[in-house]
């Protein structure tokens, strides 16, 4: 599969074990509350074991998302799909405070989904928010995804809001 994707501004590249360290600070931190390891080193490591292995297993997964020509993680963006997950999703995170509202999400984003669609061949790609996440409600929405109410939960003991993201603009 594509290890490394590139945006106009940023690369979008495989995780690595020494992302790691940007993953702990993002998850110790009060802006991963809308994930479940906040503040909790024990699942914090086994979370961001699982983004390396989903690469192993799957093929593909969430890329690292850096700046063009530096190799910091920033972030985490793209496909995702654990195997009790209903349906395909594009996540995302962004570790860096510094990345937050300079459009970097937005730009990985579709290029991720744009990925699902045509070198994944998903039918569909969806998002799973916290209700209570609106960054990433905000995000959603700015990329064209639909509320979908009728879609089915990854977790039903914790719901989470579903959004259906549209093919990319041309594709039937």
């Amino acid at each position: 599969m594509t290890d490394t994707l590139q945006t106009t501004r940023l690369t979008l590249r495989r995780p690595v074990p020494s992302d790691w360290a940007a993953f702990l600070d993002f998850m110790m931190s009060d802006r991963s509350t809308a994930f479940g390891s906040h503040k909790d080193l024990a699942r914090a490591f086994r979370s961001f074991a699982a983004e390396l292995g989903h690469w192993d297993i799957f093929g593909y997964g969430m890329w690292a998302v850096t700046l063009r020509g530096e190799y910091t993680a920033i972030g985490l963006i793209g496909p995702w799909t654990p195997p009790d997950w209903p349906e395909p999703e594009v996540g995302w995170m962004i570790l860096s405070d510094k990345a937050e509202g300079t459009g970097i999400a937005t730009e990985a984003a579709r290029a991720a989904i744009r990925h699902a669609y045509e070198v994944l061949g998903w039918p569909t790609v969806v998002s799973y928010i916290g209700p209570e996440n609106t960054r990433s409600i905000r995000l959603a929405e700015k990329l064209g995804a639909i509320l979908d109410p009728e879609a089915p939960q990854p977790k039903p003991d914790a719901p989470v809001l579903v959004y259906r993201h549209p093919k990319p603009a041309g594709d039937a």
